[in-house]
């Protein structure tokens, strides 16, 4: 029986890790479109998760004249999601596991990331996990705001309550935006600020959500 919770999903530090692969895909970029670019490493793109495409390469290459930037970075988009297919992240442990508990408990699972176009389909493929999620929503495919495709996806399955869970303080301000509950991923990239609750590891989660459904309490 279905639940009247939705159980909404950042990706990055949430649901895997990929920095590595991402990092191997725009270097290859960066080779090919200009040799003196410097390399990134994981700790680079890690430092940058959870923000869009947009955002990053102003931060990674401040410097860079912002037309050639865009260029560039529109190639890295394109040629990571084709990277993670054959080259997926690193799913956080009894990922799997938790996952297939909630669904047992009856919630409807989805994914709402401010990633390119394409990049969560990766996700699904690389990871094996593409039956769990009933929808997902990136930023690239909407250009909204992630609290803003968080009530899309809340709106267009015909839900009224649910929670996010996600590893920043982005996450947390889309939440509140939306107006539903906090779950910060402790165990990912990042910090929050006042999170309705806090799981350390994923595995933590259904018990999380099932005091929230029975006592309001997370």
């Amino acid at each position: 029986m279905r639940k009247d919770l939705m159980v909404m999903f950042d990706l990055d530090g949430t649901l895997w890790d990929s920095a590595q692969p991402v990092a191997e895909s725009w270097n290859e970029v960066f080779q090919k479109r200009d040799g003196t670019l410097p390399m990134l490493t994981a700790e680079d793109v890690h430092r940058v998760m959870g923000m869009t495409m947009k955002e990053i390469a102003e931060v990674l290459q401040p410097g860079m004249d912002p037309a050639w930037r865009d260029e560039v970075f529109g190639e890295c988009c394109r040629h990571e999601v084709d990277y993670l297919y054959d080259h997926p992240g690193v799913l956080y442990p009894e990922l799997r596991e938790t996952l297939e508990t909630l669904l047992a408990e009856g919630y409807t699972l989805t994914i709402v990331s401010n990633c390119q176009l394409g990049y969560v389909k990766a996700f699904l493929h690389g990871s094996g996990l593409g039956s769990m999620f009933a929808d997902y929503e990136e930023w690239e495919r909407t250009g909204l705001s992630k609290g803003e495709n968080i009530r899309l996806v809340m709106d267009r399955n015909g839900f009224e309550k649910a929670v996010y869970i996600g590893d920043t303080r982005k996450d947390e301000e889309a939440a509140r935006a939306a107006g539903i509950p906090f779950i910060h991923a402790a165990y990912g990239f990042g910090e929050a600020e006042r999170p309705d609750g806090v799981i350390r590891d994923i595995t933590e989660l259904p018990e999380k959500i099932r005091r929230f459904v029975l006592n309001g309490e997370m």
